[in-house]
């Protein structure tokens, strides 16, 4: 479910679970964080994150896992992993990228999107909570009043109005990523690990104060997640109660 492919010093990962729009279960997961390590061990000079088919990730599989302590913790190591490779990383944005999918697209250090692509964070939708650093992240990326409406008002963010914030470097497709890649692996290595460093150093790593961090967990183990997962299963709309 996942694929590698190089091309000189450049490694293209893909997420390839399109039947599921590239929904991330454990084995995705891990094989992303195998996949992104063996990129580092060969000696790419940059990298290339996509998704197959017309989805970049539509997030979590909801048939399960994002229900799952263990793979939520996967899933928070291996973004972390993403974020801390010492080499620039391209998500390349083919289609929407929710939940989750915008949590790998805020671990790279540069997104290319395609003119159709969206972004967003429907958590609110079906009663879970995002972690502190991608609230953080989501802020330092496209600024705190996009930020707002995208997790509380769940609305979703396009390209054309992605690039004008920054978020989005660049609008194109794969191989427009792949060719600024290439551009990329031939910089001066050491430079951009230090810009890495700084760049990512804007306080989203940061320990969350415990009265957020049990705000959270509230959401998480709350009668209204278990009607959102009902909810869905039932093809239905959620009637949350806050409790």
């Amino acid at each position: 479910m996942i694929h590698s492919s190089t091309d000189g010093a450049v490694v293209t990962i893909e997420l390839d679970r399109a039947d599921k729009r590239n929904a991330l279960d454990e084995s995705m997961v891990s094989g992303l964080s195998e996949a992104f390590a063996n990129a580092v061990d060969q000696g790419a000079r940059a990298i290339v994150l996509t998704g197959r088919g017309s989805v970049f990730s539509a997030g979590a599989d909801l048939s399960g896992p994002v229900y799952d302590k263990d793979f939520l913790d996967g899933l928070i190591a291996t973004l972390a992993e993403i974020e801390s490779v010492p080499v620039p990383v391209i998500a390349a944005l083919n289609g929407a990228a929710l939940g989750a999918g915008l949590q790998l697209a805020m671990a790279a250090d540069l997104r290319v999107m395609a003119p159709d692509a969206i972004a967003g964070i429907p958590a609110a939708k079906i009663g879970v909570a995002v972690d502190e650093w991608t609230i953080r992240r989501l802020v330092s990326l496209v600024g705190a009043g996009q930020a707002r409406g995208m997790l509380i008002g769940c609305d979703p963010l396009t390209a054309d109005r992605a690039h004008d914030l920054g978020f989005a470097n660049r609008i194109g497709d794969l191989a427009d990523a792949q060719h600024w890649a290439q551009t990329i692996a031939a910089l001066a290595p050491l430079t951009l690990q230090h810009y890495k460093l700084v760049l990512n150093g804007d306080g989203a790593r940061d320990d969350a104060p415990a009265q957020r961090r049990a705000a959270m967990m509230r959401a998480w183990e709350s009668a209204d997640l278990a009607e959102g997962r009902a909810a869905r299963a039932e093809k239905r709309a959620p009637v949350f109660t806050g409790s």
